[in-house]
């Protein structure tokens, strides 16, 4: 343009209730509809908001209302849009698969959406209207209301160390979306200033489980450092709607209660997903629906990385516990087993082995050969009769004479065909 200021434009036409809004953002003209405004005009009506930046272009009425941000609640008017009429600009770093997967509900419901990661995701974020930054400090010059963090686990306190922090507004909400939340909490509390928000959230639900939509799905907050009563606590409460609008269980849950829970629950399921993934586990033409279970919560916990398993474990101080109490119960249980297969087998041995030191009567052989006669017609023990077993020394052994002489007890071991006890 052939003048040194920048000129914006707005064309469309404005309802009484849009009239209403934009009033308190920029001066309104009687003359025309389609007002033009210099930068300095701008700053003006704007409580003297220096880091606006206005390109010369023509802008929209609802991008002009987007990019305004008023540094508190005093430079709007009456009549001014409240900060629920506004859409958030949420910055995501880490833009994987959940990044992803997560977004897609910020922009159905119209927020502006800025991202991240150490891949590149340009060609994704510009076919989906997502905004891509090589860097961490490029998408903090954007100056997001919430900066949302996606990253690993492992990788999170070395991603929230290098965040320029003084590139962003004072009132800047920090939340997470880990599996773990003490761990955030207090790595936050450490790092960021007094002045930023912070909010720990959980969506119980990832790509695979929350693909048909979220309704009904648990998503646990616990808003940790919020200034009440302000722009800050309003953006915190706009952001939380978003997954109450999706249909999701809101659960406002403390961070300790919540790695407590976790612990008994999503480790415990991680855990045996992982272990029977390496039973390699196969679909059959039988399947009951149990097996089926079995089968989804091994697809469903091993599609996550093992550093999100991994931290399930480091990062949480429950999850220690929950392994030692697995193991116990699995013990448990094998003992169930083999007990009760020991009383069976204890039982088969005596009913065929003859107690040893107790002397053969004929009344008692009559009984011996009655019982057998008895049972021919049934099917066999699957442990060898008593004569057999006439060889093994710990069923067939010959009582041992009670003399108290060397020669009577190597006697009695030659007997055996044990070798003798006392040396030659």
């Amino acid at each position: 343009m052939a003048s040194a200021a920048a000129v914006v434009t707005v064309s469309s036409p404005l309802t009484c209730h849009n009239k209403a809004q934009t009033r308190a953002i920029l001066p309104q003209s009687s003359a025309s509809n389609s007002t033009t405004f210099t930068n300095s005009s701008i700053r003006s009506s704007i409580c003297k908001f220096s880091k606006l930046r206005l390109q010369s272009v023509l802008v929209k009425r609802t991008h002009v209302l987007n990019q305004v941000r008023c540094p508190s609640d005093s430079c709007l008017g009456s009549d001014s849009p409240t900060v629920d009429s506004l859409p958030l600009r949420i910055g995501i770093i880490g833009f994987g698969n959940f990044g992803q997967f997560i977004s897609k509900a910020f922009k159905r419901q119209g927020h502006i959406v800025l991202a991240t990661s150490r891949s590149d995701y340009s060609e994704y974020c510009q076919h989906n209207g997502i905004e891509f930054y090589r860097n961490i400090d490029a998408l903090c010059e954007e100056q997001p209301d919430v900066i949302l963090v996606c990253s690993s686990i492992l990788s999170t306190e070395t991603v929230l160390r290098g965040i320029p922090l003084h590139k962003l507004r004072s009132d800047t909400i920090f939340a997470d979306v880990l599996s773990v939340k003490q761990f955030p909490r207090n790595l936050f509390l450490e790092v960021l200033p007094s002045e930023f928000g912070i909010v720990c959230t959980h969506p119980m639900f990832g790509p695979e489980s929350g693909k048909h939509g979220w309704a009904g799905l648990p998503f646990v907050y616990d808003k940790v450092r919020m200034a009440q009563s302000t722009v800050q606590e309003q953006k915190c409460a706009q952001f939380l709607s978003i997954f109450e609008q999706e249909g999701c269980t809101m659960v406002e849950m403390s961070c300790e209660e919540h790695d407590r829970h976790a612990a008994g629950s999503q480790f415990i399921t991680h855990t045996i997903g992982r272990i029977l993934s390496h039973l390699n586990l196969e679909s059959t033409p039988i399947n009951t629906k149990g097996y089926e279970t079995l089968l989804q919560l091994t697809e469903n916990t091993v599609s996550d990385s093992f550093d999100l398993y991994y931290g399930l474990f480091m990062y949480n101080v429950n999850a220690t516990e929950q392994i030692e109490n697995l193991d116990r119960a699995f013990e448990t249980v094998k003992q169930k087993l083999f007990g009760r297969l020991h009383d069976i087998l204890r039982k088969q041995i005596v009913e065929r082995v003859p107690l040893q030191g107790t002397s053969s009567s004929s009344s008692s052989t009559t009984t011996r050969e009655q019982m057998k006669k008895k049972n021919s017609n049934k099917a066999t023990y699957f442990l060898p009769s008593s004569q057999q077993m006439k060889d093994l020394s710990s069923f067939a052994m010959t009582p041992l004479p009670r003399g108290n002489n060397d020669e009577d007890v190597n006697v009695a071991a030659s007997h055996t065909n044990e070798p003798s006890l006392v040396p030659r």
